[in-house]
């Protein structure tokens, strides 16, 4: 939902925009028409275009419109390699015929097999349980370093400037690194950690793993020794590969002795450091290597351990397989429509899953991986992303808000970006109508999955008219049900997933996988197995969904049932506030009581906000519900995975 800002909605407009709206058709020809004055113009002016273009039209309000005549597009070309006239044709032949469709985006994406496969989804196979590509022989590097070998394959930056790397000079790096790993004592099966830093050598250390039979370990850069520690082990880790520091934002923190505090296995390390004894450089293991055969693998046969989000308890181990990077190609070729030449740029962390994502569905799709050295919300990211030539951004949004809040708006060019895409928690419709002017009102694709399916349930595509903060259709190759706390269809509920998909997980190194995703679920009204994913959606007008955040924070208001999740999509787009989390506090024992822990603006008044809060709780949602405080913060905690501790926020309270 977009805010108001300020009483006067044609606030800043020029004369002859304003004019072009009225002389507009309709609301979405208004939009376009206002566009060709907003180049250089400040956000409010964007903002305020944007509302009055779309006055009298029901919300959502398409930022985006696409131009079916623009045949260039990824998807474009598969409906018609496909035989389909339409992107629900697509859609629904993508979900009942997943066997046809996984097989097409493999010839599509030019996956390389050492062996074919006798096929692609066998006859009864069980959809929690798929033999994928049965009886083919494989190994997912081959299919990242295929295809022109001239072309550019890593932009990255270091110390101030900008270097490229081909696909011959990537290839060689990995296979020097493989064979030094093999060297060192690294046999098929072992699986060696990865924590520091997405750079090159991070990139190179993936791919070489991989490549020479072993299995990657996923750790975050970012974690306290503890949590790596816990990592290691859960994952019985031969060896980890890291840096000696990392910098951000001026400071230079440590890595290895984060690692080395973490009592880490043996350790293959970046930069300068003094090593361990049975430590060995990154520099003296490439030197020694003399190449490594590229590992023939099995489908299913481990390539990358990660883990789930989870601060507190133990988190899920979850395995990907060298099949998973077919999905994460796909939803890059579908969705963020990845094409050969692009540039590829999202900060991320080979600890969470868009980071080994990044490197397949750029790398597989013939674009280049841009890798920037610092934090994305540094100046100097700014003009990386313009020196790149990056065409496709990656974004969390907390990064937008802090653009938002530094003033970004028309300090860089950013002319080259011709798509956006945003993931990890909800949006806000501000903030993403904020990027959208930022890349002159190209599309941004939302982007909602997990782990534990290797990529995206749900998201947009360029063909489809894209409203801030929403999505537009569910992912290719899947299928999804909204139920209710009854297990009935409904309109706002919990996502329950529909296998089998490619990248969808089947089995936790360290939990009873059906006991996680099975055990208990209802079935489809037509009879099909179902899987929880734990997300709260709430499907639009128009065939757009809103992420709603987790569906598993509840509470109980006066004898009613309520999701935080709920409260907070009602507060969302109130002036001021910058985001709210509701919870239900306890004292003494008695009734759940409504606490909203919020951020909001130094000039907000708090009293006027909690009138402001109440009042839209009443008439969205239910006028018994009575927020008994407010309570400011600075931030809200987040886990690592940047989804909102709610749990911490309840305890604190009580």
């Amino acid at each position: 939902m977009i805010s108001r800002m300020g009483n006067d909605p044609l606030n800043g407009i020029p004369d002859a925009a304003q004019a072009a709206i009225e002389a507009a058709p309709n609301a979405q020809a208004a939009w376009t028409a206002v566009q060709l004055y907003l180049s250089s113009a400040p956000f409010e002016t964007h903002h305020a275009a944007y509302r009055r273009a779309y006055r009298d039209h029901p919300e959502p309000w398409p930022t985006w419109l696409p131009e079916w005549s623009d045949r260039t597009s990824n998807l474009h070309r598969f409906l018609a390699n496909t035989g389909h006239d339409g992107l629900t044709g697509l859609a629904e032949w993508s979900s009942h015929q997943p066997g046809a469709f996984w097989g097409a985006i493999a010839d599509d994406l030019g996956i390389v097999f050492a062996e074919p496969a006798v096929h692609v989804l066998g006859p009864g196979f069980d959809p929690r349980a798929p033999d994928w590509f049965a009886g083919a022989k494989l190994n997912a590097v081959a299919s990242c370093l295929a295809g022109d070998q001239q072309r550019t394959a890593i932009i990255h930056r270091r110390n101030g400037a900008v270097h490229r790397l081909t696909v011959t000079e990537l290839a060689d790096l990995v296979d020097k690194f493989a064979s030094g790993l093999v060297g060192w004592g690294v046999r098929p099966g072992d699986r060696v950690a990865i924590a520091m830093s997405m750079n090159v050598e991070a990139v190179v250390a993936y791919l070489g793993i991989i490549h020479m039979g072993g299995v990657v370990v996923s750790i975050a850069d970012s974690f306290a020794p503890d949590q790596i520690s816990k990592r290691l082990v859960i994952a019985d880790t031969a060896a980890v590969v890291t840096e000696a520091t990392v910098d951000r934002l001026g400071k230079t923190l440590p890595m290895y002795a984060k690692v080395c505090s973490a009592e880490a296995p043996r350790a293959i390390v970046v930069g300068e450091a003094v090593l361990r004894p049975d430590d060995v450089a990154w520099d003296d293991l490439m030197s020694r290597a003399s190449g490594s055969p590229l590992h023939i693998a099995d489908p299913g046969d481990h390539t990358n351990i990660l883990f789930s989000s989870g601060t507190t308890g133990e988190p899920k181990a979850i395995p990907w397989s060298h099949t998973t990077p077919i999905k994460a190609a796909a939803d890059g070729y579908l969705h963020q429509d990845i094409q050969h030449g692009d540039v590829v740029c999202w900060p991320t962390n080979l600890g969470w899953m868009m980071g080994p994502w990044a490197i397949y569905a750029s790398l597989v799709n013939g674009a280049a991986l841009a890798l920037f050295d610092d934090a994305p919300t540094a100046e100097s990211f700014g003009d990386f992303v313009a020196e790149a030539g990056v065409t496709m951004l990656g974004v969390v949004p907390s990064i937008v808000r802090a653009w938002r809040a530094q003033g970004w708006l028309n300090r860089f060019d950013w002319s080259s970006i011709r798509v956006a895409s945003s993931t990890g928690e909800p949006s806000s419709a501000d903030d993403m109508l904020y990027l959208s002017a930022m890349i002159g009102h190209r599309p941004i694709i939302e982007y909602c999955g997990g782990t534990e399916i290797g990529g995206g349930y749900i998201a947009s595509t360029v063909l489809d008219a894209l409203t801030p903060a929403t999505f537009s259709r569910v992912s290719f190759g899947w299928d999804m049900l909204l139920l209710d706390e009854n297990g009935e269809p409904a309109e706002r509920g919990e996502v329950w997933l529909v296998p089998p998909s490619v990248g969808m997980s089947t089995e936790l190194l360290n939990r009873n996988h059906h006991a996680e995703y099975y055990e208990g679920a209802p079935s489809s009204p037509d009879g099909r197995i179902l899987r929880r994913h734990g997300d709260q959606m709430e499907r639009l007008p128009g065939g757009y969904y809103r992420a709603e955040g987790r569906s598993d924070d509840t509470m109980n208001l006066g004898g009613i049932k309520v999701s935080s999740a709920e409260i907070e999509r009602c507060l969302s787009g109130i002036a001021g506030l910058v985001e709210a989390a509701a919870v239900a506090e306890r004292i003494d024992g008695g009734p759940e009581q409504l606490v909203i822990h919020a951020v909001f603006d130094a000039n907000t008044e708090p009293s006027a906000l909690l009138a402001e809060m109440q009042e839209r709780i009443r008439s969205e949602l239910n006028p018994l519900f009575k927020v008994s405080r407010l309570v400011r913060s600075d931030k809200l905690p987040r886990t690592a995975s940047n989804k909102i501790m709610r749990r911490s926020l309840r305890d604190a309270g009580t």
